[in-house]
């Protein structure tokens, strides 16, 4: 028995150290941007443009540009409608960008494998974004980017890729110039971003970019608010323009309301309105 016993304990030591080595070398593998079989732009398009959606700008608002809005590591949920809906109110045709629904992570809670780290980092997903930024589905004039957490990661990822010429990880070419897709932009929005060890956005001349805003949680359980003031402020060595305005009392996704169960994070409408306001009056001026 004492002989089984200390056999299943063995097995299962083994089992729990081959699944740390697994999570460590995957951890390396994002930290270093290497992914398996990079696609065209027109293959990537083709993957996600099923699963996207366009939102029109709002009745009576004329048409101003286009704006495309990433969601958290959980995927595409209510908040993400939220903000096309604002953003088509001020004119925006906005393309709501699913990076989960074409690589099967919204089944069976895949989505936990990017919330961790060890699937989609925001580098490969800034593929995706440099490929809805230059799609046709998006009428020509100002450029608007919203990301949200893990989309506020891969935002950051596509500027610094933009800013440098590298290309994301994820894909063999940019579908336009670089050069071109950040002249387009004229703002970038952040919402509590992941601004850790694995985002690698402090690189390069940023003199280029557009103007940002960061909306930080002053009491985010999920990511680190002072990451990202440290992360602001290296980049406005860089050149950047950015803006930081952190809400008070706020927690990590105070914008969504649907929630993953048992999940201890709670939606707060007057903190979303704080944030829509902080939104309105940066979009404003970035004009």
């Amino acid at each position: 028995m004492q002989q089984r016993l200390k056999r299943a304990g063995v097995a299962t030591a083994a089992l729990l150290l081959l699944l740390l080595v697994m999570t460590g070398a995957n951890t390396w593998r994002q930290w270093a941007g290497l992914t398996v079989a990079p696609d065209t732009p027109a293959e990537r398009r083709a993957q996600l443009e099923p699963f996207w959606r366009v939102r029109p700008p709002a009745l009576g608002a004329p048409e101003t540009g286009g704006a495309v809005v990433l969601s958290g590591c959980d995927g595409v949920h209510d908040n993400m409608d939220f903000w096309a809906g604002r953003l088509a109110g001020r004119g925006y045709r906005t393309l709501i960008l699913d990076s989960h629904g074409p690589r099967g992570l919204d089944r069976f809670e895949a989505w936990r494998l990017v919330c961790a780290g060890q699937a989609l980092p925001g580098a490969e997903r800034a593929g995706d974004l440099a490929v809805a930024l230059a799609d046709p589905a998006l009428p020509p004039g100002g450029r608007v980017v919203l990301g949200a957490s893990h989309g506020g990661w891969a935002t950051m990822e596509f500027l610094r890729l933009a800013v440098t010429g590298e290309v994301s990880p994820a894909l063999r070419d940019w579908p336009a110039p670089p050069a071109q897709l950040l002249r387009d932009l004229e703002a970038v929005i952040l919402l509590y971003p992941y601004c850790g060890l694995l985002n690698g956005a402090d690189a390069g001349d940023w003199t280029g970019a557009p103007p940002i805003l960061m909306v930080l949680a002053a009491e985010d359980r999920i990511v680190s608010t002072p990451d990202c003031e440290s992360m602001a402020a290296r980049l406005r060595e860089r050149g950047a323009r950015v803006a930081v305005e952190v809400l008070p009392d706020a927690d990590h996704g105070f914008d969504q309301q649907d929630r993953a169960t048992f999940s201890a994070l709670r939606f707060d409408a007057g903190l979303r309105d704080r944030a829509a306001a902080a939104i309105d009056a940066f979009l404003s001026a970035a004009k």
